[in-house]
């Protein structure tokens, strides 16, 4: 497959939501990703993939519609942060986040369109700790969740896979999909550790019984615990499922040495988790994968992952 078929999403507007100094979640994480994508020749080599503002009509496929007003009032007002959780807003934050949304929207589009075969789209603010009514995480709206109802809502796609290597459990994510048939909802994540969600027994229900698969794993873990997961519950599951189209929470802080997480993975691992999932991709879903920055705070092992991850999608 031709490198060019691979899509990134890149705008220095995601620098805009402040944080503060001295915050985890900060600016500099997008920079140094696009300066390391750059560096590495792996810009020229992608094509460019313009974001675009979520609208209200997107974000309240996921969110409901209180949260979303509630949203806008408090970062009107200036808050620091919103009232539901730990997540830091300033004055552009609501701006910033609906291209965050919007971005991976347009990396949707232009997978599903066929201009890419698949898309990484690099944004902030992160998204699947934001649950239905609730901004927290360092999340205000749920960016893979909203992707896939985007391409459920306007493309005709059925059957979604989201899978999320994120060291936290995408709560958010989780108690989106939770009671529905048409999203499989698969989660590698340290446990315990914030938020504290994500245990195995938490399966799905009703029509999603079976459908949200959890693998917690200890401080410690790597290679042989996460990548084998994604090998022996994943592949399966998605044989199962059959899934139209694949998203990634490409979460980095999974990464050896990340200061809010304890799990072992190297950028190599990055590189196969990459594979497995592309792998389901073609097999199911016509190579159509997009996947959507999460976590990642050591911000020069976040652009080296982060590299590795785009250098195995273009493969």
């Amino acid at each position: 497959m031709s490198d060019r078929r691979t899509g990134l999403v890149l705008s220095q507007a995601y620098v805009e939501h402040l944080t503060g100094p001295d915050h985890p979640e900060q600016p500099a994480r997008v920079t140094a990703i696009a300066r390391r994508l750059e560096t590495e020749g792996l810009v020229e080599r992608a094509v460019r993939i313009e974001p675009r503002s979520a609208t209200d009509e997107e974000i309240l496929r996921c969110h409901a519609a209180d949260y979303l007003a509630l949203v806008k009032e408090e970062v009107g007002e200036g808050q620091a942060r919103l009232s539901t959780g730990d997540t830091r807003v300033s004055a552009r934050s609501l701006e910033i986040a609906r291209l965050s949304a919007g971005g991976v929207l347009a990396a949707v589009d232009a997978v599903l369109g066929g201009r890419v075969a698949n898309a990484f789209a690099v944004v902030r603010p992160p998204g699947h700790h934001a649950t239905p009514d609730r901004g927290m995480g360092f999340c205000l709206f749920n960016n893979v969740a909203l992707a896939a109802r985007h391409a459920q809502a306007e493309h005709g796609v059925e059957r979604v896979l989201i899978c999320d290597w994120d060291v936290h459990h995408g709560n958010g994510t989780q108690d989106i999909f939770y009671e529905d048939g048409s999203v499989l909802f698969f989660d590698t994540h340290q446990h315990p550790l914030y938020p504290g969600t994500g245990l195995a027994a938490e399966r799905g229900r009703g029509r999603g019984e079976g459908l949200t698969i959890n693998c917690p794993f200890p401080a410690g873990a790597g290679h042989k615990e996460i990548v084998g997961a994604f090998r022996d519950v994943l592949v399966p599951a998605a044989e199962a499922f059959r899934p139209e189209l694949v998203l990634v929470s490409a979460g980095f802080d999974s990464r050896i040495d990340d200061p809010l997480g304890g799990f072992r993975l190297t950028d190599d691992d990055f590189a196969e988790l990459t594979g497995i999932v592309r792998g389901i991709a073609d097999d199911h879903a016509r190579g159509r994968l997009v996947a959507t920055l999460e976590g990642g705070y050591n911000v020069e092992g976040l652009a080296s992952a982060a590299a590795s991850h785009v250098r195995a999608l273009m493969r």
